[in-house]
């Protein structure tokens, strides 16, 4: 993987660690030769990320709605910022640009990003690991949810085995360069055929 999309909060939340945790993610990044691409924000979660990225000599690719400056005040010491004219727009510029995604804490934003990527995936529209931070145990309620979608029928295993899971960065990388993806439903249905 080259580059990673990165879904996370403009907000930096009640505990410092949000931030570090962040900061640390964009070091390790780019540390380790992998472009970061994200929301384009110097605020919250997002700023750190890139300036963890950046202070570590890293590529980062910011995707920032116009309509978005007012909101998400741009970062200005970017490697690269892209304009787009929708959210919609900055979602799949992200995806072009990325071999992997990572999300983050954050609020309904983020939430609306990794369900619309993951949904993505289990319609067989991409095969990208996709990968979910549980830095803190932010993401414990989601994680319980998802395992309830899936006892009630809602949700496939299989599909549910396309997101993964760590609290550390380094493990989450690790899971997501093994990761092969599972066949979609649409994929089965035309084997049997």
């Amino acid at each position: 993987m080259k580059s990673i999309a990165v879904f996370c909060a403009s907000s930096s939340g009640k505990k410092s660690e949000y931030a570090e945790n962040a900061r640390c993610a964009g070091k390790f990044l780019a540390h380790n030769g992998i472009t970061v691409v994200y929301g384009g924000s110097r605020l919250g979660l997002m700023g750190a990320l890139a300036d963890g990225a950046l202070m570590a000599g890293g590529q980062v690719i910011g995707v920032l709605p116009e309509f978005m400056l007012p909101y998400e005040s741009a970062h200005q010491n970017l490697s690269e910022l892209i304009m787009v004219e929708s959210m919609q727009e900055r979602k799949l510029k992200m995806h072009e640009l990325s071999d992997g995604i990572i999300t983050l804490p954050g609020g309904f934003g983020t939430f609306e990003e990794l369900f619309e990527i993951l949904t993505w995936a289990q319609l067989g529209l991409h095969r990208k690991p996709i990968g979910l931070l549980n830095h803190m145990d932010y993401y414990h309620h989601l994680i319980q949810m998802t395992d309830h979608m899936v006892e009630e029928g809602m949700l496939r295993k299989e599909n549910l085995a396309r997101l993964l899971i760590d609290d550390q960065i380094e493990g989450l990388m690790e899971k997501m360069k093994k990761f092969v993806s599972p066949a979609t439903k649409i994929e089965m249905d035309s084997r049997q055929a």
